[in-house]
């Protein structure tokens, strides 16, 4: 694995992030249920050759879907596959085997599907998915529900999704919605759930993928804590729920100026503030970081779930700031920060995307140089993000497997 060197310094300009993970992988799914189109800009992430080639095993009738180290492409593909009649065993790597499948292992076999694992991967399915009631928690993780709903609309006949507790992260089933949508297909949001009809057919389209607005808040947070950057190509009026960095940022009194497609972020002076994050889990990493350069107490609360990602980004994200002299507390569901003075330090990358592309913000503005392991992570989502980094004015130089650039 890599490492990087990051040194001080400040990111001023432009920069045009990748198309939407999120929004791909569910394009993709799609695309592939209505049996042609094409869905593009795709970039050359882990996550999204993940997404291709489960997409891949079952046009091509494999027997194994390696879903590597995609949450999204494990979640979203095991009802795919049942609906359409699959027998293939899911596998995975990383953390993902550790991620939670139990709700699939309960649901599934109540509607026609045989599982069998031992609680985590690899999972294998043999049946068919049959319509009818789905039960499930909403505050585990709204994969499940995606992945159903991408599913249900193509069984013989209609189907309901009952959330027994309160959804969590809904902008991502909004989101679900919004493409499916797109391409042809209808859910009835309903005041415990969804509503699915069945016998819906996809219809096949090219399909264009938005930006990705969970990218967008480590530029932002860099202009606001001693830059001036503008991130170009968005659209303002996206239902990603990462949208809402932009008025986070605000609330630490972050200078933000928005216009037709593109975000402005410039230094400014930043002060404490309280954020429930149960619906934008991914940004914490990022705001974490910009509490941590803000005057006075921040509370980060609402992010039970991110114990379960690629690393328990909680304690990750905890153990890293008190690495670079930070006052941070942690708490069950987030953590307590007060501002203080940031020091560059030798950090974890914890193998995560967002922890290491988080803290090479943190290292733009720390009292010393700041090196970060497992540099090579951030290729789950975002190749390019150090040549984004450096071409803004960030000194970043990755080492290891005998290259640096």
């Amino acid at each position: 694995m890599k490492k990087v060197l990051l040194k001080n310094s400040t990111l001023n300009g432009s920069v045009i992030l990748p198309p939407s993970k999120s929004a791909a992988h569910r394009a993709l799914v799609c695309s592939f249920l209505s049996g042609g189109g094409t869905v593009y800009p795709i970039i050359d992430s882990k996550d999204m050759k993940a997404m291709r080639q489960a997409v891949s095993a079952l046009e091509n009738g494999k027997s194994t879907v390696d879903c590597i180290e995609s949450g999204n492409t494990l979640r979203f593909m095991i009802p795919v596959a049942a609906a359409l009649g699959k027998k293939v065993t899911f596998t995975g790597s990383g953390r993902l085997p550790e991620r939670p499948i139990g709700d699939y292992l309960r649901l599934l076999p109540e509607h026609g599907v045989k599982c069998v694992s031992d609680g985590s991967l690899p999972l294998s399915i043999e049946g068919s998915l049959t319509p009818g009631r789905y039960e499930i928690a909403g505050n585990i993780s709204s994969q499940y529900i995606t992945g159903l709903l991408l599913a249900l609309p193509i069984l013989d006949g209609d189907s309901e999704i009952v959330l027994t507790t309160a959804l969590e992260s809904k902008p991502y089933v909004d989101m679900t919605i919004k493409v499916m949508r797109d391409f042809g297909v209808a859910v009835e949001e309903r005041n415990n759930g969804y509503f699915v009809r069945g016998n819906q057919r996809y219809l096949k389209r090219d399909y264009r993928v938005e930006s990705d607005w969970s990218q967008a808040a480590f530029f932002l947070a860099a202009g606001a804590l001693g830059g001036d950057v503008t991130v170009e190509g968005l659209d303002i009026d996206s239902v990603q729920g990462d949208k809402e960095i932009v008025n986070i940022l605000k609330s630490f009194g972050a200078k933000i100026k928005i216009s037709k497609n593109e975000i402005r972020s410039r230094k400014s002076e930043l002060r404490g503030t309280e954020i429930n994050v149960s619906d934008i889990p991914d940004t914490v990493p990022t705001l974490a970081v910009v509490a941590s350069f803000a005057k006075g107490r921040t509370v980060i609360s609402g992010g039970e779930r991110l114990r379960y990602k690629e690393s328990d980004r909680i304690n990750s994200v905890v153990s890293n700031l008190k690495k670079m002299g930070v006052n941070v507390q942690e708490t069950p569901d987030g953590m307590i920060i007060n501002g203080s003075n940031v020091k560059g330090a030798q950090l974890d990358g914890f193998n995560d995307h967002r922890i290491v592309m988080a803290f090479s913000i943190a290292a733009l503005f720390a009292d010393g140089e700041t090196y970060i392991t497992q540099a090579d992570s951030v290729n789950k989502t975002y190749p390019d993000f150090f040549e984004d980094y450096n071409r803004l004015g960030g000194k970043a130089s990755v080492i290891g497997d005998g290259e640096e650039y």
